[in-house]
């Protein structure tokens, strides 16, 4: 018998199924990432350490949602670009037309080498990320198993939407609104 611990991570599968259902239904599925050292984008586009990707079939080609990697090419600005996502940085995956989707626990922030407590990328010097999809109550590792189910504000339906070919990442919403979590149990 294989014990919870030993098994691998739920998040890949997850995003996989959070991705059929989001094109299934017609809908655009983005991802938001905590970027880091090991977070293949274009860094003029991360904001506060995370990016959001749109990774439709549009927007994308050669997409690959592995067990490791989310792996696609995308246009920015019009300049095709490989984008490479480690799973584990992947902090959310939601339907952009109506906010459904899910947000998962956020990595720990990266240490240098030299084990002095500092952040060992430019990036993550920017301080921890202040992406609206978190749940800030969670306070220790024995949380990290509590699915959080994003909710949008009626605010921000079709806002922050990107060009339809996928050169812009999404604009965060006028007025400050935000997406809200509602806790499953």
């Amino acid at each position: 018998m294989i014990n919870a611990l030993e098994s691998s991570s739920t998040r890949p599968y997850l995003i996989r199924a959070l991705y059929e259902w989001c094109t299934d239904n017609g809908f655009t599925p983005y991802v938001a990432v905590q970027v880091d050292e090991t977070v293949l984008v274009p860094r003029e586009y991360v904001k506060n350490g995370e990016i959001v990707l749109n990774i439709s079939f549009d927007a994308t080609s050669s997409l690959k949602l592995g067990n490791d990697f989310i792996e696609f090419k995308a246009r920015f600005a019009g300049t095709a670009r490989e984008i490479q996502v480690p799973i584990g940085r992947v902090i959310a995956i939601y339907a952009r037309e109506n906010g459904q989707g899910m947000a998962f626990p956020a990595p720990p922030p990266a240490v240098s080498a030299s084990g002095d407590g500092e952040p060992s990328s430019p990036v993550a010097a920017s301080g921890p990320a202040r992406m609206p999809l978190r749940d800030a109550s969670r306070g220790n590792e024995g949380d990290a198993a509590k699915v959080v189910h994003l909710v949008a504000d009626e605010a921000t339906d079709g806002a922050g939407e990107a060009k339809p070919d996928g050169d812009e990442p999404p604009r965060p919403p006028a007025g400050g609104a935000r997406p809200s979590l509602k806790r499953i149990k």
